[in-house]
């Protein structure tokens, strides 16, 4: 079983996920963007530690601009295994939802890796 790691790149925030072993997809705590380099360093980083072998990457149809600063994020990676991208519409909505009445909603991060849990548990079911 190959260990995947999804990303769900916004403007302020990277939510991350892995999967190490067959479909248990746990989220980790997100990377928060301070600009782009920094950012994909922590990645590439996250990465590394993980001995990660293919990343799966949130990309929303529905805004060409955000397909296009995704894309370009993805280039500055030092990451040179597998690559795919993975529909994520609505991704971040279902993650607000479910973590609505448990805790107290900040801009920590939680929802952003639960979004990338959602997305890579989107691509494992395919």
């Amino acid at each position: 079983m190959p260990k995947i790691a999804s990303i769900d790149i916004g403007l302020k925030r990277i939510g991350v996920a892995l999967c190490l072993t067959s479909d248990l997809v746990t989220p980790y705590q997100a990377i928060l963007r301070k600009n782009r380099n920094q950012a994909a360093k922590e990645v590439d980083t996250f990465l590394s530690d993980w001995d990660i072998d293919l990343l799966v990457v949130g990309l929303p149809s529905a805004s060409k601009e955000m397909q296009r600063r995704i894309q370009h994020f993805v280039k500055l990676l030092n990451f040179d295994k597998q690559i795919v991208f993975q529909e994520e519409n609505m991704s971040s909505i279902e993650a607000e939802d479910m973590i609505k009445g448990t805790i107290k909603y900040k801009r920590d991060g939680r929802v952003d890796s639960l979004a990338a849990k959602i997305i890579l548990e989107r691509y494992l079911a395919k």
